[in-house]
């Protein structure tokens, strides 16, 4: 069964599915875009590798790691300072460990100059949650900023703030963001919600050089094919991060339209 939304599938934002589809769709750009570019371009796929230290390595999306907190009620007289009693069995708590961070990215190099032309970015999750990691990668992006380099941003996911743009009143869960060297401050922001098709928008070049137009719509969906995520994702749950109320009310109307393979034992 194909992807069945028309747009961005939500289930496909769980954190036990997102690092797989964030890989899959890298691949696929660079798959898509190699055939267009070459011989004048290399698309080649680069990492950024950081680490997370505290609360914040748990939402990496490691299922087996987790903190147990003391939920007990104080007493509204009480000091702000726990006091220790003795007890008959030890407290599970959490301890400050590093989890180590890969992001790949993808760079549109000239082959001729061994400049970086283009730089194409699918957020995660912890380029948009606060903390070291949305710091490292506002950094990156300032970097961007300050040079020629062209910058596509593509954001599917709906948890955490998006990431700062200007002159933008209007919402929407999803964006892709086209930052063109030669034009900034000035770009094109892409904006689309869960009921929307992911729009195709042009690959930013070197002047004059014929520009690919980016399918992201088809590349999803192929990922989803690919992964045979119709046989995985448990469509009678509720996607996480969860729907808005009119999201949820869309969906529902959705897929009990779909018919689901049923599941082997």
């Amino acid at each position: 069964m194909p992807n069945p939304f028309p747009g961005m599938n939500p289930y496909l934002e769980s954190p036990d599915f997102w690092p797989e589809v964030h890989h899959g769709l890298i691949s696929m750009l660079q798959e898509s875009l190699v055939p267009q570019l070459v011989p004048k371009y290399r698309v080649a796929i680069e990492k950024r590798i950081y680490e997370i230290k505290g609360e914040q390595s748990l939402l990496v999306g490691i299922p087996d790691v987790s903190i147990q907190r003391n939920t007990t009620p104080r007493n509204s007289n009480s000091s702000n300072v726990a006091v220790a009693t003795r007890t008959a069995t030890p407290l599970k708590v959490g301890l400050p460990m590093f989890e180590e961070v890969r992001e790949a990215y993808l760079e549109i190099i000239d082959m001729a100059s061994k400049e970086v032309v283009t730089v194409i970015e699918v957020l995660s999750p912890a380029n948009k949650r606060p903390g070291k990691g949305r710091e490292m990668y506002e950094e990156k992006r300032d970097q961007v900023f300050g040079s020629r380099s062209h910058l596509v941003e593509i954001d599917l996911l709906r948890i955490y703030q998006p990431l700062p743009v200007f002159g933008n009143d209007i919402e929407g869960s999803y964006r892709i963001l086209v930052s063109r060297g030669d034009c900034r401050p000035v770009a094109d922001l892409y904006l689309f919600n869960l009921p929307d098709a992911i729009p195709a928008f042009p690959l930013p070049l070197r002047s004059g050089d014929v520009e690919p137009i980016v399918d992201l719509q088809a590349l999803l969906n192929t990922v989803y094919d690919r992964a045979g995520y119709d046989f995985t994702l448990d469509y009678t749950a509720e996607p996480l991060p969860p729907l808005s109320e009119s999201d949820a009310v869309w969906a529902d109307s959705l897929l009990p339209k779909t018919s689901l393979p049923p599941s082997e034992t």
